[in-house]
C-alpha cells in the first residue's frame, strides 16, 4: 500500500507519544493531518502549536469536515488504547475508512529503509534515542521514530536529511511489545533489552510475552545483527548474527564503574576495543547498559569510537526519564517515567546509589489495574527502596475498575514506617508540611501533571 494514495491522514490518540511522532510525520511531509485525543496535555498542545487540528470531546460531528466527507483520501490511524465504545472510531469503523493500527503504517514506512528496531519491555525509549543521538551527531543520514521526547532535541521525531538513495538511510524505531506492535516490523538491526512478564492483560502469561519476542527476533532480516541483553532467551528464533550486552558480561560490557561528581563514569569493552573514561549525563546502572547497546549498534554501523563518546557524554536524556526539575544545595526533585516493578527498584537503587545517606521521598501513581494486580508483591519491595511514600490511586488508562484492586493493596505489603495513600488534589497540602531532602515522583499515568507544581513548590516554599 503506498502512503500516496492518502490526503488526510486522521489519528484516534493522537496525544499518545508513537501517534505524536507519526503525526508529525506526515504534516512534516504535506499531509493534511487532524486527531483526537482525551486530554490536552503539553504534548497536544505542541501538535496544536505545530498547526495540527485536534478535537477533544469525543462526538462525531469534531472530525473535519473534509475528512468525513472524503473517505477514500482519509486513513484513520488509531491506538488500541481506545476503548471499544469510542464514538469517533464506531462512526470511522461503520462508514469503511481504511483504519489501521500505528504499528502497521510504521512497518509500511520502515520497509524501504535501513532500520534498527529497539525492542523491551524496559530501556527501549531511552535505547532508541542514544542510537538516534550517536547518529546524528556523527553525521549519519537518519530518521526516528521515538517513544519519549528527547532533551536533546525536544521532538520524538528527528527527521533524516533529503536523499535520492533511501537506501543510505538509517531508521530508528521503538518497537513496541505492547499488543504484539513490534510484529510489524522487520528490521536490519535489532536490539532486545529485556522481556521481563508485563501487559499481561493483553498477553495473559509471561511465555505468551517471550513468544511474542522469539517472533520478533525471527523477522530480523538474516544478513543483520541482534544486539541482546546477555541471559535472555529469544536468540534461537533469529537466524541474523548475534551478540550480548550487559553491564559486566557479554560482547559489549562496562568496566571499572565509577561516580565522580554526580556522574557515573565507566569504561566500555568491545570485541574490537575499548572505550575509556565515558562521563554520562544521564545517571544509573540501568543506563549504563542501555548506551552499551546504543553503542553497539553505532559501531556495527561504523561509527569510530571517538564519535560514540562524545555522543554518549552529550546526550541529556528523554523527558521524564531521570529527568531533573530541582538540583540544589538543599533539594533535589527527579521525575521519572517508571511504571513496572523493575523500572522503579532500578531508578530507586540509583538515586540511592548517586546520593547515599540522603532522605528519599517517593510519590508513586500505579498505571492500569491489571498490571497492579499481576505485580502487587514485587511494587511493594521494589518502592521499600524509598524511605517515604506517597501513594496516589490507580491510573486506569484503558481498563475498567477492579473489585479489590486498589492502591491500599499495594501500602499493606511495603514495608516502610512512613507511608499514606493520599488524594491528588491534597499532594501539595502535604507536601508543605514535609522535610524534603530528595524527593521523585513516579509513574506513567498523570503524574506528569503534578510535577510543575511540585517543582513551584520546592523553588518557592513560602508561596
Amino acid at each position: 500500500m503506498s502512503m500516496t494514495n492518502w490526503k488526510y491522514i486522521y489519528f484516534v490518540g493522537i496525544g499518545g507519544i508513537g501517534m505524536s511522532a507519526l503525526a508529525r510525520w506526515f504534516s512534516a511531509n504535506g499531509f493534511i493531518v487532524a486527531g483526537y485525543d482525551k486530554t490536552l496535555t503539553p504534548l497536544v498542545e505542541a501538535l496544536i502549536s505545530e498547526g495540527i487540528s485536534i478535537n477533544l470531546e469525543d462526538e462525531v460531528s469534531n472530525i473535519p469536515e473534509a475528512f468525513r466527507e472524503e473517505p477514500d483520501q482519509t486513513l484513520v490511524i488509531y491506538t488500541p488504547a481506545v476503548p471499544v465504545h469510542h464514538k469517533q472510531m464506531n462512526f470511522l469503523k461503520q462508514q469503511n475508512f481504511m483504519i489501521l493500527k500505528r504499528s502497521q503504517v510504521l512497518g509500511m514506512l520502515t520497509k524501504n529503509l535501513r532500520t534498527v528496531g529497539v525492542a523491551g519491555t524496559h530501556g527501549k525509549t531511552t535505547t532508541s534515542s542514544l542510537v538516534a543521538h550517536i547518529l546524528r551527531e556523527s553525521g549519519v543520514n537518519s530518521t526516528a521514530f521515538l517513544g519519549g521526547i528527547t532533551q536533546n532535541y525536544g521532538t520524538n521525531l528527528l527527521l533524516n536529511e533529503p536523499t535520492d538513495n533511501l537506501e543510505e538511510v538509517i531508521c530508528v524505531v521503538e518497537a513496541d511489545e505492547f499488543d504484539r506492535s513490534f510484529l510489524t516490523l522487520y528490521p536490519e538491526i535489532a536490539i532486545v533489552t529485556s522481556t521481563d512478564a508485563d501487559h499481561l492483560d493483553i498477553y495473559g502469561k509471561h511465555e505468551a510475552v517471550l513468544e511474542s519476542f522469539r517472533e520478533y527476533v525471527s523477522q530480523i532480516d538474516p544478513e543483520g545483527v541482534l544486539f541482546m541483553r546477555a541471559g535472555l532467551s529469544v536468540a534461537s528464533s533469529t537466524q541474523a548474527k548475534v551478540y550480548t550486552y550487559a553491564l559486566d558480561s557479554g560482547d559489549y560490557y562496562a568496566r571499572n564503574i565509577r561516580i565522580e561528581n554526580a556522574r557515573f563514569v565507566f569504561d566500555m569493552v568491545y570485541p574490537d576495543g575499548e572505550i575509556t573514561d565515558i562521563a554520562m549525563r544521564i545517571p544509573g546502572y540501568h543506563n549504563i547498559e542501555n548506551s552499551i547497546a546504543a553503542s553497539a549498534v553505532a559501531l556495527y554501523l561504523g561509527v569510530p569510537g571517538e564519535k560514540v563518546k562524545y555522543a554518549l557524554e552529550t546526550y541529556k536524556g528523554v523527558k521524564r526519564r531521570f529527568e531533573y526539575q530541582v538540583e540544589s544545595a538543599n533539594v533535589v526533585f527527579i521525575d521519572d517515567y517508571a511504571h513496572h516493578p523493575t523500572e522503579i527498584e532500578a531508578f530507586l537503587s540509583s538515586v540511592k546509589a548517586l546520593y547515599p545517606g540522603r532522605h528519599i521521598t517517593a510519590i508513586f501513581q500505579p498505571h492500569l489495574f491489571t498490571r497492579t494486580r499481576d505485580f502487587a508483591a514485587e511494587f511493594s519491595k521494589s518502592l521499600s527502596l524509598a524511605d517515604r511514600l506517597l501513594l496516589l490511586e490507580i491510573y486506569p488508562a484503558r481498563e475498567l475498575p477492579i473489585e479489590g484492586v486498589n492502591s491500599d493493596m499495594l501500602l499493606e505489603k511495603i514495608e516502610l514506617s512512613d507511608k499514606q495513600i493520599i488524594e491528588k488534589n491534597d499532594l501539595l497540602r502535604c507536601l508543605k508540611g514535609l522535610d524534603l531532602d530528595i524527593v521523585v515522583t513516579i509513574g506513567a499515568g498523570d503524574i506528569d501533571t503534578l510535577v510543575l507544581p511540585i517543582k513551584d513548590l520546592l523553588l518557592n516554599p513560602i508561596s
